[in-house]
């Protein structure tokens, strides 16, 4: 049995998908599906069930994913460890962020990491989960500081942060600004919707003491930061937008922040991998680049 074929399984059972396994082992779906056949066949045993629509692991299947897949990595990672051995630095990393790290920490660091380290690739996965990165096979994952399991090393890459609540000049022709949260049940919100959370995304307001939570309202649900962006510019109602991402639009008067007094400042985001795996010498590199220095 190939070390191969197993880690074509893995990427199978993983991703619930012949599509998305193949893209990522940068093989045809039909070659997987022959590879999967024949491990099948050599076991005896079937591991996956196959739907026009869905693939899942049958019960041997799943017994074989939680015994190799952490072994699996494991090998991975000490192959990739090996490049402590090379005269310049190699390997992969992927990393799972959510769209506002990527853009706002991940990017510039990425601008200045790369032409350092011409033989290390990047692999970042958008994903508005809370991702389990072993699971997954990921080096590391970005998220909020207060949202990081204990069992993770964890590493702060940026600031402190803030929302902001922003219409465009045109929606405030037609809309009073709200004064107070409680104003906001009478605007069209742009809402978004998380994964994790399952429903949309609650606006957490707080001033001083006292702390509200708005359940907005309105005609556009996204799970992107920049559509909901664009179309609080085109006037389709107020957006809830970390305020990195606002401040161009908001200095040239393309949009208007309210409320500014019931946005606080909350923990920024950090690069966390698990703390039983030591860092390969790729994610430390690029961990030093990533690393907040700020106050």
């Amino acid at each position: 049995m190939e070390f191969n074929d197993l880690a074509a399984f893995v990427a199978v059972a993983r991703e619930k998908s012949f599509t998305r396994a193949a893209a990522q082992l940068r093989v045809s779906p039909s070659a997987l599906s022959q590879t999967i056949r024949n491990l099948e066949e050599r076991l005896g045993l079937r591991l996956l069930t196959r739907t026009t629509r869905s693939v899942s692991t049958t019960e041997a299947g799943e017994r074989l994913l939680r015994t190799v897949a952490p072994r699996l990595e494991e090998i991975q990672h000490e192959i990739a460890a090996l490049s402590e051995l090379r005269d310049k630095p190699a390997g992969t990393l992927r990393i799972t962020a959510g769209e506002h790290p990527a853009i706002s920490v991940l990017q510039p660091a990425l601008r200045r990491f790369l032409p350092a380290y011409p033989d290390i690739k990047i692999e970042i996965i958008i994903d508005y989960g809370l991702a389990d990165i072993v699971a997954e096979g990921f080096d590391a994952g970005v998220r909020i500081g207060e949202q990081i399991a204990k069992d993770m090393i964890a590493v702060r890459i940026g600031p402190e942060m803030r929302m902001a609540i922003v219409g465009s000049p045109g929606y405030f022709e037609r809309y009073p600004q709200p004064q107070t949260p409680q104003d906001l049940a009478g605007h069209n919100c742009i809402n978004v919707r998380f994964p994790t959370y399952g429903g949309l995304f609650t606006w957490g307001l707080e001033q001083g003491e006292r702390e509200v939570k708005i359940r907005a309202e309105g005609q556009l649900v996204f799970n992107s930061l920049s559509m909901r962006i664009l179309s609080a510019l085109d006037g389709l109602g107020l957006a809830y937008v970390p305020e990195d991402q606002a401040l161009p639009y908001l200095s040239d008067g393309r949009l208007v922040r309210v409320l500014e007094t019931w946005c606080p400042y909350f923990p920024g985001y950090h690069l966390y991998y698990p703390s039983r795996r030591h860092p390969s010498p790729a994610l430390s590199l690029f961990l030093e680049v990533l690393r907040y220095k700020g106050g």
